[in-house]
């Protein structure tokens, strides 16, 4: 059962800060799923992405770790729809899936926070990777947050992983890249890349005099990184090498 709505509708938050698009989510969802399978959104934000599934008619559980998110979701999914369906809200942190046994998702969707660029509390919750400045610490926490995904994620399914990058310094830090290189050697293959263009991003206006003053481009693009967990032996060397190893061939 597809919903014929267009996404723009049903309790959609457009004010929530690091939204996530209901067209990608929606683009996503038919593309690697199908009716009744079970998506999981780690970092749930304003639940977008459960109000797809909801619309699309797949199960889907989401978990976010600040509770004012948890609330918002189960608001944003409480409207009527003709769906056998059922999206489940909960609140939890993305690094400690223990609840899930192994292989439990048909699909992943999530939208992690690009370090402290927008801060979703003010420190008072432990763990919330929007307060994390530093690049390292950061990605030591993506590590993590990898690994579990990788463990509930069924076999020769898809996880897809909007991230933007940003600047420190006034010099370009692609977080993005360092992102999918921590995603590679936790054991994900990546079967697209796809750059979304950023329009009439009221948060990205606050750096235009910046940019101005300093010399540097305002950044209006994203990354959505869609990963695949291998089958267990498959051989992977047609798709995966090192600059060591390209330089030798």
């Amino acid at each position: 059962m597809k919903s014929s709505f267009s996404g723009n509708w049903a309790n959609y938050n457009p004010k929530y800060r690091g939204n996530f698009a209901p067209q990608i989510a929606r683009n996503l969802i038919l593309q690697y799923t199908k009716e009744n399978e079970l998506i999981l959104d780690p970092m749930i934000g304003s639940g977008t992405k459960l109000i797809e599934a909801k619309l699309l008619n797949r199960n889907a559980h989401g978990i976010d770790i600040n509770p004012k998110a948890v609330e918002l979701s189960k608001e944003a999914l409480n409207f009527k729809f003709s769906s056998t369906s059922v999206q489940k809200v909960f609140q939890g942190d993305c690094r400690n899936l223990s609840q899930y046994e192994d292989s439990s998702f048909d699909f992943i969707l999530t939208h992690p926070p690009y370090l402290n660029i927008v801060q979703y509390s003010k420190g008072e919750i432990e763990g919330d990777l929007s307060n994390i400045s530093s690049v390292p610490k950061f990605l030591n926490e993506i590590d993590v947050v990898a690994n579990e995904l990788l463990r509930v994620l069924k076999e020769n399914r898809f996880c897809a992983v909007l991230i933007g990058d940003t600047r420190k310094a006034q010099h370009y830090v692609p977080l993005s890249y360092y992102l999918l290189e921590r995603f590679l050697k936790t054991g994900f293959a990546l079967k697209e890349e796809i750059i979304k263009a950023q329009h009439n991003c009221v948060f990205s206006k606050k750096w235009e005099a910046q940019a101005k003053k300093f010399g540097f481009y305002l950044i209006m693009h994203e990354h959505l990184f869609v990963f695949r967990k291998p089958k267990v032996g498959e051989d992977l060397s047609r798709i995966r090498w090192s600059l060591k190893e390209k330089s030798q061939s």
